[in-house]
């Protein structure tokens, strides 16, 4: 593990840091500090403007000089470079503060952490200047395209006796989506199948006769026209698992851009919402025993 940044937090953000091999059974391979950082950051960054413009650093805040000579077992800090990002629209709404947790109600587009494109445009980057709250961490994930209810960890030491609630299933997770209407489709009605998502693809898929890994409980609560509001208890979590067993149904959420067939929408795109929405939390708080409920209180359809 590396020791204490010496670098402050950036929008919300750590700094990032890389450390030299610690040997090299026939000597280092890279004369200098500089040719090694070249070799592990050309691909994504001028490592020559960077050390330049002195934004490599060691652990004592000392700028990694062009000329340094290579050393094993070293940490270099840095910012990394942003892209200018879309500002995502919507509120995020506190629903609940106090000392250990921090719940809010997401609006669709806003990715959860910071990943890939998308990093100031993140709640926990959003609400951890605003809040001012550095160790703030979702103790679970929502998709960027979907709003509701998200619950957060204020600090590090909060975070364990929180997660252990989701990673044994003690959280109750209730969605609603806006979907197709179908007189065939009978409620309630439980989908179990197994779902599979490799990594870097952008959808996940049914495989057929492997062993069942998820399971949703699917209840129509209302019908407006070709539309219906449907009522949907996840007994697992697996990747878009809430949209595929919907798609499944043939009654596809509306806004979906990947279930069941691609649309093609540009990432800063916020036009048509995902129509689905985390809409209820319930647990035993794990610190004081005490019964949680968080709601959201978005209503269909979400507009931009």
């Amino acid at each position: 593990m590396p020791p204490r940044s010496p670098l402050p937090s950036r929008h919300g953000l750590a700094a990032a840091w890389m450390r030299t091999p610690d040997r090299h059974q026939d000597g280092p391979p890279w004369p200098t500090m500089a040719a090694w950082l070249e070799h592990r950051l050309a691909a994504h960054a001028d490592v020559g403007e960077m050390l330049a413009d002195e934004r490599l650093v060691y652990d004592d805040l000392r700028p990694v000089g062009a000329d340094d000579p290579y050393a094993p077992h070293t940490f270099v800090w840095f910012h990394r470079d942003l892209r200018d990002e879309v500002e995502v629209p919507g509120e995020i709404r506190i629903l609940h503060r106090d000392e250990r947790i921090v719940v809010v109600d997401k609006p669709a587009f806003l990715s959860t952490i910071p990943r890939g494109q998308h990093v100031v445009q993140s709640v926990v980057v959003r609400l951890r200047a605003q809040l001012d709250l550095p160790e703030l961490t979702p103790l679970h994930r929502l998709d960027r395209v979907t709003s509701g209810v998200l619950l957060m960890a204020t600090e590090r030491r909060w975070r364990g006796p929180y997660q252990t609630l989701f990673e044994h299933r003690r959280v109750s997770k209730t969605y609603r989506a806006l979907a197709a209407w179908q007189a065939a489709l009978e409620s309630p009605v439980v989908v179990r199948n197994h779902l599979r998502k490799e990594r870097g693809a952008l959808r996940a898929e049914v495989v057929p006769d492997a062993p069942v890994n998820a399971e949703t409980l699917v209840e129509m609560e209302a019908r407006d026209g070709d539309l219906a509001v449907y009522r949907l208890s996840p007994r697992t979590g697996r990747t878009h698992q809430l949209r595929l067993h919907l798609a499944g149904l043939g009654s596809p959420i509306v806004g979906d851009p990947l279930y069941p067939t691609v649309t093609d929408a540009s990432v800063d795109d916020f036009s048509r919402p995902l129509q689905l929405i985390a809409s209820e939390l319930r647990f035993t708080d794990p610190v004081d025993g005490a019964d949680r409920r968080f709601v959201s209180d978005r209503t269909f359809p979400l507009r931009p």
